[in-house]
């Protein structure tokens, strides 16, 4: 029974990890790179969780795939329309410090891949003045 139970979390941890890459797929490139690279990791990272952070990992990336399915739609992405959500600061209470610097890496990398446009990106400090 024991077996049957572990056989049935890990194909539903599996669909879920295989839904979400189908989703990114509807995504820009740039973030479809980030969100594949970010998801694999997070899956690998807790594979070997305890049972409360399995629940609560779950349920946070089924929140995740159900919301991005709502934003992409059934035709994938329209242009100007904004994709993700705002997070809550009173989430950010609640996370580990190992957790914030993630979140922080994660926006730096976004950030950066939201103003590549093939040219280098100046300061406004050290452009000139014209």
């Amino acid at each position: 029974m024991t077996s049957t139970i572990a056989t049935s979390n890990v194909q539903r941890v599996r669909l879920l990890y295989k839904t979400i890459l189908k989703l990114h797929r509807g995504l820009p490139l740039s973030a479809k790179a980030i969100g594949d690279i970010y998801v694999k990791d997070e899956f690998k990272r807790h594979k070997q969780c305890n049972e409360s952070e399995a629940t609560l990992f779950m349920k946070e990336w089924t929140n995740y795939a159900i919301t991005l399915a709502k934003q992409l739609g059934v035709k994938g992405l329209k242009t100007g329309i904004p994709i993700g959500q705002h997070l809550d600061e009173s989430w950010l209470q609640n996370f580990r410090d190992e957790q914030v610097l993630q979140l922080y890496e994660l926006m730096q990398e976004t950030t950066k891949a939201k103003d590549f446009s093939g040219e280098i990106i100046e300061d406004e400090e050290e452009s000139p003045k014209t």
